[in-house]
């Protein structure tokens, strides 16, 4: 008997995750002018409303080409995506850490790609200070990404041998 597989599943989950990312934009976008902000938990958490045009952290954004790394960016994000959908494909005859980890992943590049296509740049908008540590403007997509990423590496720390085995099956 085969296994069912659970890429349906885990296609649904990145689904949620884009539609959540895409909500959330949205009502920031339609509520908060740019650059203005709410305090939700004094000199810690705010919510904003930033345009950033580079990647990860504003990296690149103030470069002297911004089209050029705006296409880099949704090339890179594309080749991304097709290699994370083939893992989900392969590794989706059971749920594990790390299938749901890659439909995190693949969720929160797909917002942040969608933006980026449409908008040329990707919307902003959890800010956090700790102490006189600002944290860089972020979003639900690249929180998806960050929990993701931290699956993974969790899995791969933690994850039995025979858990590993019955993945590459």
């Amino acid at each position: 008997m085969t296994v069912p597989r659970r890429f349906p599943l885990l296609l649904g989950l990145t689904a949620f995750i884009l539609a959540f990312d895409r909500a959330t934009k949205m009502w920031i976008s339609a509520h908060l002018p740019e650059g203005r902000f709410i305090p939700v938990i004094p000199h810690f958490l705010r919510i904003s409303h930033w345009q950033n045009e580079g990647a990860a952290f504003s990296f690149l954004a103030d470069t002297a080409s911004p089209n050029t790394v705006r296409w880099g960016l949704i090339a890179f994000t594309c080749v991304a995506c097709i290699f994370i959908l083939a893992f989900l494909w392969r590794l989706s005859r059971r749920l594990s850490a790390t299938t749901i980890a890659l439909a995190f992943i693949l969720g929160g590049a797909v917002g942040n790609l969608y933006d980026r296509i449409l908008y040329a740049s990707v919307t902003d908008f959890i800010e956090v200070t700790i102490v006189h540590y600002h944290w860089p403007d972020f979003n639900v997509a690249d929180s998806a990404i960050c929990v993701g990423a931290a699956l993974l590496l969790l899995d791969a720390f933690f994850a039995k041998p025979a858990d590993k085995a019955a993945e590459n099956v």
